[in-house]
């Protein structure tokens, strides 16, 4: 099976592994394909395993990162994914040495990606990315790391912005920053909205239209975040059943 890039000629035919179907078997690829084709001219790469399944890599120039961070003459992975019955395969080397050589082509310094302490949902394993030859190069807060691939020696560090390091928001009550670089967003962020107004608590939806948004968020992981009375909770997504558990846990019954 070889590796293909998902671009405007084919991405209306082909499937983006990350949402061929959602657990319910709905479709909700339709707002994240509405997204790629805005960042196509932006250097947005999408190559993936032409199978039926989770193997994919996302990235682009860390300048037009949806991303907080400072990372000039960077790639900026988005997401590096493969999964069930693909693991083990040497598809995770393959799509990491597309990225590698794309990069070099460019004459980049080197690749960037947003992970985590520890393995986080929503976020490349950080084990992995360290066997893999990435470095931490900066942390904010709760568990969020910035792991850099540099191919050369002494070479300036990315950072993130101070904006996302400190996990915290001015704003009270809930809120959720999202964006549609993910297909479930779309979704379950207005499904949450719902479930909180028929439990009587406020939740503001914000959602970042543009990468100059994105690049100024309060959190690192710009896709989602999640915050409650002004500290960042989670950049898992909310299913219905999770967020009615959160609600319960602080004490919003029915």
């Amino acid at each position: 099976m070889d590796i293909i890039s998902v671009n405007n000629s084919n991405i209306d035919t082909e499937h983006i592994c990350c949402a061929i179907t959602d657990k319910k078997g709905e479709n909700c690829v339709s707002s994240k394909k509405a997204w790629m084709k805005e960042q196509f001219e932006d250097g947005l790469v999408f190559k993936k395993l032409d199978a039926r399944g989770k193997v994919f890599i996302e990235y682009m120039p860390a300048e037009n990162a949806w991303s907080p961070i400072i990372a000039d003459g960077y790639m900026f992975i988005n997401c590096f994914w493969v999964s069930g019955q693909f693991k083990g395969q040497g598809y995770s080397t393959k799509l990491l040495d597309a990225c590698i050589s794309d990069a070099k082509i460019q004459n980049k310094k080197g690749l960037v990606i947003v992970s985590s302490k520890k393995k986080m949902p929503f976020l490349s394993d950080p084990k992995h990315l360290r066997h893999k030859g990435f470095e931490v190069c900066d942390t904010a807060e709760p568990y969020f790391e910035l792991l850099y691939l540099p191919f050369e020696k002494n070479v300036e560090k990315p950072s993130f912005k101070e904006c996302c390091k400190k996990g915290k928001i001015e704003k009270g009550g809930m809120v959720l920053y999202y964006s549609n670089q993910c297909p479930h967003t779309e979704k379950y962020a207005p499904l949450i909205a719902d479930i909180a107004k028929s439990r009587g608590v406020n939740l503001e939806l914000i959602k970042y239209q543009t990468k100059e948004q994105a690049q100024h968020a309060p959190t690192p992981f710009t896709t989602y975040g999640f915050f409650c009375d002004g500290k960042f909770v989670t950049n898992e997504i909310f299913s219905d059943n999770k967020f009615v558990k959160f609600l319960d846990g602080k004490g919003y019954k029915v």
